[in-house]
């Protein structure tokens, strides 16, 4: 395929991710395209609405695209993603022999098949996958780090209501504070590391 086919088929993957972050999923979304550049599988992270440690959209795109061929392996289909898969969804892969992926993003923290590790050319792999990285990357990267900081700040904003409640009973119950011996714990700084780590980094784990 050439570039703006894989900018087509990324961008529907975008989509989907798109979909998993409105859901509150961490937004990935994954599509598989059949060597006649026909849509066989399409998926978005579904862990948390699931409640399934297996729910990243690899997985589930893969599955979806051999219920629709009727076979297990894909050697001739590309896999598109938003994110660099981690190391079980590059594990999956090499299972399916898809024979090219195409990923938008770097995962710096937990990418498996160039960035922090390479399980593909890895004495571990039996299959020699073609990867494709960077189509979209800047729209993929944005998108996750988007999500990243709205997602903190709405768990800072809850964090900050069920403080203020806590202090309003306290007001109207200072006895019960003042002798129950009980210390709020201190939120300990974060690390100038922690600080600067890039939100995308979070992956989908």
């Amino acid at each position: 395929m050439n570039y703006e086919a894989h900018c087509r088929w990324m961008r529907q993957a975008i989509t989907l991710a798109n979909t998993a972050g409105v859901a509150k999923e961490v937004p990935v979304g994954a599509v598989v395209v059949d060597a006649q550049g026909n849509l066989v599988g399409a998926a978005e992270n579904r862990r948390e609405r699931d409640q399934d440690p297996t729910g990243h959209a690899e997985i589930l795109a893969l599955r979806q695209a051999a219920q629709t061929l009727g076979r297990w392996q894909l050697q001739d289909c590309t896999l598109y993603v938003t994110l660099e898969p981690c190391p079980m969804c590059s594990g999956a892969i090499i299972q399916a022999r898809i024979g090219l992926v195409v990923y938008g993003a770097d995962d710096p923290k937990t990418g498996a098949v160039r960035t922090v590790l390479n399980l593909p050319d890895s004495a571990a792999s039996f299959h020699r996958l073609k990867v494709l990285g960077g189509i979209l990357e800047a729209d993929c990267r944005q998108q996750l780090q988007t999500w990243f900081v709205q997602h903190r700040q709405g768990s800072a904003s809850q964090g900050s209501v069920g403080q203020s409640s806590a202090s309003q009973e306290s007001a109207n119950h200072p006895s019960q504070t003042a002798h129950s011996g009980i210390r709020t714990p201190r939120t300990a700084p974060r690390s100038p590391a922690k600080q600067a780590e890039n939100p995308q980094s979070q992956n989908q784990d």
